[in-house]
């Protein structure tokens, strides 16, 4: 287990399974990762419940079942983990807002895949998609047959991608790999560009494409040269494919315990770039993902 760190994992709950589930995930994590757990509910009800006069002390049905399902998401995860330190708060705020907000003091966001209510559009973007591309902190969805929990991982999968990008991906990968001694594969797809694609004869077409491999191949040991060495513990695969990314990743996710990507910020500040790949992760991976920033 790593050292004890201040920063929490922060997971979100509304009751639902899916949320359930991905407390069971973030109180593994956060065993692992030597960090205590945050339990937090958003609503925008307590918003604007706050700002009304009161003529009664009786808490609102609203108040009683947000509670409620923090209180039990918190027991959930001191039975699952016991001795962990396990903390719960129902925040005022619109779920996308509240968890950004929490990006900045918090070692990863974990999310269910669905929801019921707002997160309930988790699955088609409306609360996941904004959370993954707006957070300051990896966030990582729960999803697909790793949803058991972070302590069933037995091999975290990295996509790398193009030259200069990607560093917080791999570093996230090791360190989670190295919390559960288990192995990390990285994945890196590459093409021949469009402009580098010969009119003549087929031996034109097979120096193209040993030269992109070759360039792909050197770029991965440069990817991976300095976290390897900050984790020689960990056994770390390198996988140099041909295609496109978004397929060859959701086709290791049938048998990936963690999937690990990067997204860079957009110009201006606006949030992450999450790009197609990111996407198609997000809704159809069959195992967690995280989705990291670049800085």
């Amino acid at each position: 287990m790593n050292a004890t760190t201040s920063r929490p994992v922060t997971v979100g709950t509304d009751g639902s399974d899916d949320a359930l589930r991905a407390v069971d995930w973030a109180a593994d994590e956060a065993v692992e990762r030597g960090a205590r757990l945050r339990v937090v509910h958003a609503s925008r009800w307590a918003h604007y419940e706050g700002q009304l006069p009161s003529a009664t002390s009786q808490r609102s049905a609203e108040e009683v079942l947000a509670q409620h399902y923090v209180a039990s998401a918190e027991e959930r995860a001191r039975v699952r983990q016991p001795g962990l330190t396990v903390s719960g708060e129902v925040l005022a705020d619109d779920p996308v807002t509240a968890f950004v907000a929490e990006s900045d003091r918090c070692l990863a966001i974990v999310l269910g895949h669905r929801g019921r209510g707002e997160l309930a559009g988790l699955l088609l973007g409306s609360v996941g998609l904004q959370v993954a591309a707006r957070a300051r902190c990896p966030v990582v969805v729960v999803r697909g047959h790793g949803a058991g929990g972070a302590d069933e991982l037995s091999e975290v999968v990295v996509g790398v991608g193009e030259r200069g990008t990607g560093s917080a991906a791999v570093t996230f990968a090791f360190e989670e790999a190295a919390a559960r001694g288990c192995a990390v594969t990285a994945i890196h797809a590459w093409r021949v560009p469009s402009h580098q694609m010969p009119t003549a004869h087929t031996g034109q077409l097979d120096d193209a494409r040993q030269s992109c491999r070759a360039d792909a191949e050197g770029w991965m040991e440069i990817a991976l040269r300095a976290v390897s060495e900050r984790h020689p513990e960990v056994k770390a695969r390198q996988a140099v494919v041909e295609g496109g990314a978004r397929r060859e990743l959701l086709a290791v996710s049938r048998d990936a315990s963690l999937l690990v990507v990067g997204a860079r910020r957009r110009g201006g500040g606006a949030g992450l770039q999450l790009g197609p790949v990111n996407h198609a992760l997000l809704h159809h991976a069959q195992c967690p993902v995280a989705v990291v920033p670049e800085r």
